[in-house]
């Protein structure tokens, strides 16, 4: 794999029929644990749907920067942390913008061998279990203790950003782990809050590609339509499954795609 996908050479009814389908797929995991359908929809739409890695990365950013934003809906009331949302999400913006700028300099097969190791890194993470309340960050009351928690999502936010930018992805793979383990919050207000980031993270990921790339909006539309009905009705159903059965059937769905994407980079 190069890079190029085989779009042009599919008929255009396989590549509206996988975009829907895959949509669901991506849109269902944000829905249910707030983050990780991102990282699959890069592979998604290079070898799935077979569009040119460059092409991909921002066609990526925009399906989940709009199913993140339907997902959150139902948890804006109270399950959203807003003040931390907003300070990890602009520290992620320059960020993203440099990530974009590295993006063009690497050779794809290069940038699809690092996603497979950071799909590999987060498959992994999601079978240790993660604290439900404590660390820097979470007060008893719901508060924050910004002392020790501020440089902390600062650190976050940054690292999210580049890796937006670089790889096309929202980030919520990082973020859930960085929410619950570094910040301490409840898995109840991670969710929220990782949607509202990745939203913010996916929005200024895209711009930075804006005038450099052409969308096939047909295939993204698809993508984003079916991607935003799933996570809307995942997330009102992940509310009732236990945490451990969301986070360890993600991790396994995540190792299965790095081992492909990893293999297919090698072969190519």
């Amino acid at each position: 794999m190069d890079g190029r996908g085989t779009a042009d050479r599919r008929p255009a009814r396989f590549v509206i029929i996988a975009a829907l389908a895959l949509g669901l797929i991506v849109g269902a995991l944000l829905g249910l644990v707030g983050g990780g359908g991102s990282i699959l929809a890069v592979p998604a739409l290079v070898y799935g749907v077979g569009l040119p890695l460059s092409e991909a990365i921002p066609s990526s950013l925009i399906v989940v920067g709009a199913a993140s934003a339907v997902a959150v809906i139902p948890r804006l009331r109270r399950g959203v942390n807003w003040q931390l949302a907003a300070i990890i999400g602009a520290a992620g913006v320059a960020t993203a913008y440099l990530g974009a700028m590295v993006n063009r300099l690497i050779d794809p097969r290069v940038l699809l061998g690092a996603f497979a190791v950071i799909m590999v890194i987060a498959g992994v993470r999601m079978f240790f279990p993660t604290r439900s309340v404590g660390g820097p960050c979470a007060l008893p009351g719901g508060g924050v203790k910004w002392r020790s928690c501020l440089p902390r999502a600062l650190a976050t936010g940054a690292v999210v950003g580049f890796l937006t930018g670089l790889l096309g992805v929202g980030g919520g793979f990082l973020i859930v782990p960085a929410l619950t383990l570094v910040l301490g919050l409840s898995m109840s207000v991670t969710i929220g809050t990782s949607l509202v980031i990745i939203v913010i993270n996916a929005a200024a990921g895209f711009t930075a590609y804006l005038g450099d790339v052409q969308i096939d909006w047909a295939v993204t539309g698809a993508f984003a339509a079916t991607a935003m009905v799933a996570s809307l009705a995942a997330g009102r159903f992940g509310r009732g499954l236990p945490d451990v059965v969301l986070k360890r059937g993600f991790a396994v769905l995540v190792l299965i795609i790095a081992a492909y994407v990893a293999v297919r980079t090698v072969v190519s």
